[in-house]
């Protein structure tokens, strides 16, 4: 292409038209190369690029490396400060008498005197009936150590009470079997305030009779769950059902259980909060109640202070090697016990409904966790504590749904969670534990037999031999420690 020359016009030099058309030449030129490289057609916009998909964050839980501080318990730092005193030494039992043989059993009473040497302990021929007292229901006992008189109903929810044994039975039934404190007064014509005074006295009673019998647990796997709860304080006003399940959802009340799933027993149930805290509370009640190095594989939903809880209670001190020769050595590792099993079982929603479940190994390893879930054909699950879930809904009034039986505060669902632990494991059988009998009885009805053995969660457990009634847990005198041998 010829150079373009200038054109002089009045001694100023003009660029000509011819300029103009060969850029706009090259322009159209370039723009075809470049339609043609990108594959697009002429009037068609190019292809947008795409966008480079975001990395999603795995929610798998990464290895432990260990931590440089154990995570705090406020339960273990007040053992801490104030460590539990130990039980007093048992005295030597009595000698015999050269008296007639006793025929009154006096194994499951001790004395309830303070100044006595064979105070709280059982077993030590130290007691003697005395005979029924003016000829009353209640026989009375005599300590031959101090010389001191007591009833055999004393320390229990009947003594000092003018009501009928049957009707303080039948009313604290009424309220094990989920019926309401107003609903169980009008049955039964007694002031209402009168039935939450012997909740209040039963759940006391209750809580000292598991405490006594639910110790050094020897159990292969536990699986823990929680549950909202409503309180009377936070129902106000009338909602829509949607904010219904936001409101209940933010609810500061939950209900924490703890559960074995062989024997069906009722470990451990709290109520409070949805926090860390809470779950450490609960891990730490477990402890306490398991035999001493004793390490149960562990069953949880996808909640992450349960982590924290476990590896609080069930962890070691570690020295980590040194990675180089020179320079200062490493602090010491907080890390899980080697024997520890952990695995979560998370669950998405949509729409309130379950959409997907996935399994998640936090401690140890899938394999040991499944050679222990396949004594029983199990896989990982949570189902049997969340089946007694609705076991403490339906039998539990203040944590049934849509109910008019709220409580005000947490003490009283508390008062109602002792009673239905009691209630659950001692007291009700439960026909997936029902034992064959070797020899078939007869019955006094219509000539039938029974074939099967009832079997409550303390009887799988091992806890004790006969389903209790209720009006026996409620006669029970609770020692104030634990004995060497119970009768």
């Amino acid at each position: 292409m010829p150079p373009i020359q200038p054109v002089l016009e009045g001694g100023k030099a003009v660029v000509s038209h011819l300029f103009y058309y060969q850029l706009a030449v090259l322009a159209l030129v370039g723009l075809f190369v470049l339609l043609h490289v990108t594959g697009s057609k002429p009037g068609l916009l190019a292809p947008p690029i795409p966008a480079r998909p975001k990395r999603k964050r795995s929610t798998a839980p990464q290895p432990l490396a260990g931590l440089t501080h154990r995570p705090p318990c406020a339960l273990c730092e007040q053992e801490t400060v104030h460590p539990n005193p130990p039980a007093p030494v048992p005295p030597a039992p009595m000698p015999p008498t050269n008296r007639r043989p006793r025929t009154v059993d006096t194994s499951r009473h001790f004395c309830p005197h303070t100044d006595c040497d064979y105070r709280g302990w059982l077993g030590r021929n130290n007691l003697r009936a005395n005979g029924h007292p003016s000829g009353g229901p209640w026989r009375q006992f005599q300590c031959t150590a101090c010389d001191g008189y007591f009833p055999e109903h004393h320390g229990t929810i009947f003594h000092g009470k003018q009501a009928a044994v049957e009707l303080v039975v039948r009313v604290v039934a009424c309220l094990a079997e989920g019926l309401g404190i107003r609903a169980t007064a009008r049955v039964f014509e007694v002031n209402a305030n009168t039935v939450l005074h012997w909740l209040v006295e039963a759940a006391e009673q209750l809580r000292a009779f598991s405490a006594y019998f639910l110790c050094d647990l020897h159990l292969e796997q536990l699986q823990l769950d929680e549950l909202y709860a409503v309180l009377r304080d936070l129902k106000t006003g009338e909602i829509s059902e949607d904010e219904a399940i936001k409101r209940l959802k933010r609810s500061p009340s939950w209900v924490w259980t703890a559960m074995d799933p062989t024997s069906k027993l009722l470990v451990v149930v709290d109520i409070g909060s949805h926090t860390l805290a809470m779950a450490q509370r609960v891990v730490h009640q477990v402890v306490q109640m398991l035999a001493p190095g004793c390490v149960p594989l562990f069953l949880t939903d996808g909640f992450k202070a349960y982590t924290t809880a476990l590896l609080t209670h069930f962890g070691q001190w570690v020295q980590p090697a040194r990675q180089q020769t020179a320079g200062p050595m490493p602090k010491p590792r907080w890390i899980p016990l080697p024997e520890l099993l952990y695995a979560q079982v998370v669950k998405s929603y949509r729409r309130r409904r379950i959409v997907g479940v996935t399994h998640r190994v936090v401690f140890g390893t899938q394999l040991a966790i499944e050679q222990v879930l396949a004594r029983w054909g199990w896989r990982i699950n949570t189902a049997f504590v969340e089946r007694l879930n609705l076991d403490i809904r339906q039998c539990v009034a203040a944590i049934g749904r849509r109910v008019n039986t709220l409580c005000q505060g947490e003490a009283g669902v508390r008062d109602q969670l002792a009673l239905f632990q009691v209630y659950h494991n001692f007291v009700l059988p439960h026909a997936s534990l029902r034992q064959p009998l070797l020899i078939p009885e007869s019955t006094n009805r219509w000539g039938s037999v029974q074939l099967w053995r009832p079997c409550t969660p303390a009887m799988a457990a091992g806890l004790t031999d006969h389903v209790w009634s209720l009006k026996e847990v409620l006669g029970y005198r609770v020692p104030p420690w634990p004995q060497a041998q119970m009768a």
